[in-house]
């Protein structure tokens, strides 16, 4: 189906060429009909359509000029040469499609495995999650969001590791294998945190003596080489909903604050004395302060990271959540996000910056 419109035109070009007076010569166009192919068609179809292409050429110059005469002569080593380069290209292109298609398996699969869909229904709530990975062909980078049940309640974690895409993924690994080990084991969100920055803390150790013994090896990177300087955190946000209280309890480490959703408007949950990021906390000593907010049956929390927020446009203007937000707050947590996500993109012109990611929570009674 895909080739019938290049085998039209062979036809067509050979008819028309044949009926030309002797001074028109249709027959290079002949060389569109592979082109064209390898554009809709893979490398095999490609080649059938060029071999086709030159068999018609051969047809054209027997019934006019003779295939001895200098003029078919040239066609048809024009023919040939051009054909090979363009088959050539598509296998190239096809080898190149199957290693893209490689790549974005083995990037769904590191998303199943270390970002898991958050439940729909968990305890009193009904959640739902976003994840827009700034680059192409990953689908998973630095944002990060998890859900676990604890005796009386749930807790959600919300982070953000410093840069963005697939060089970020450690980091996220790591928070999120000791948020969702520790998360029932810690009575209160200060000694939850406390642990969680004590882990990132330790590993991000471990891995700069791994980078700077990586460096002592090999003095001079290759120049493509991601760049593994600079500090490391993870901005973060804990909260924990009481399934038996119409409240909830946050700890903002250096996180853009969530936005309590109700029918009177969208109010910004900040932090008056927020934690710094984890993996700060050898730095200083940290004080992990708890905020409680009523969150009622209906409420519903937006949670997200600053993908979001410091998504510009083509006139470098940031992507205005709580304005966008307040039109769809009363959809559901899914629909509410489908619009945020269409609308973020439609900012942005499709690309992205960073890495994004928004949770919204609604309680249900």
């Amino acid at each position: 189906m895909m080739t019938a419109l290049p085998l039209a035109l062979i036809v067509v070009i050979t008819v028309v060429d044949i009926l030309s007076p002797p001074e028109i010569h249709l027959g290079p166009l002949l060389i569109v009909a592979p082109a064209l192919t390898a554009s809709l068609a893979g490398p095999r179809a490609t080649a059938a359509v060029a071999l086709l292409a030159i068999a018609a050429l051969t047809v054209i110059g027997a019934v006019r000029d003779g295939l001895t005469s200098a003029n078919i002569e040239t066609q048809l080593s024009a023919q040939v040469i051009v054909s090979v380069l363009i088959v050539g290209l598509r296998v190239l292109r096809a080898r190149h499609e199957r290693e893209l298609a490689r790549v974005r398996s083995v990037s769904e699969a590191a998303q199943r495995v270390l970002l898991r869909p958050l439940p729909e229904r968990i305890g009193t709530l009904h959640l739902a999650s976003v994840y827009l990975a700034a680059e192409a062909e990953a689908q998973v980078g630095g944002d990060l969001y998890a859900a676990a049940r604890t005796t009386d309640g749930t807790r959600l974690l919300v982070g953000d590791v410093r840069g963005k895409g697939l060089a970020s993924l450690g980091d996220a690994a790591l928070l999120l294998g000791a948020f969702r080990a520790a998360a029932h084991l810690h009575a209160d969100l200060p000694g939850l945190a406390e642990y969680l920055d004590g882990s990132v803390c330790w590993d991000l150790a471990q891995l700069a003596e791994a980078r700077q013994a990586e460096r002592s090896r090999h003095p001079r990177p290759p120049e493509d080489a991601p760049d593994e300087g600079g500090e490391s955190f993870i901005t973060a946000v804990l909260l924990d909903i009481p399934d038996d209280e119409a409240l909830v309890h946050l700890i903002d480490c250096g996180h853009p604050p969530p936005l309590l959703l109700r029918p009177e408007g969208v109010t910004t949950l900040t932090t008056r004395h927020p934690a710094p990021p984890l993996g700060l906390g050898e730095l200083a000593p940290v004080s992990y302060e708890v905020q409680t907010y009523p969150f009622r049956p209906g409420d519903r929390l937006l949670i997200y990271t600053d993908g979001v927020i410091e998504a510009r446009d083509a006139q470098r203007r940031f992507y205005p959540l709580t304005e966008r937000v307040t039109a769809w707050q009363a959809e559901r947590p899914g629909v509410l996000l489908h619009h945020l996500r269409r609308d973020l993109l439609a900012h942005v012109g499709r690309r992205l910056d960073d890495d994004a990611a928004m949770v919204v929570v609604e309680r249900l009674w």
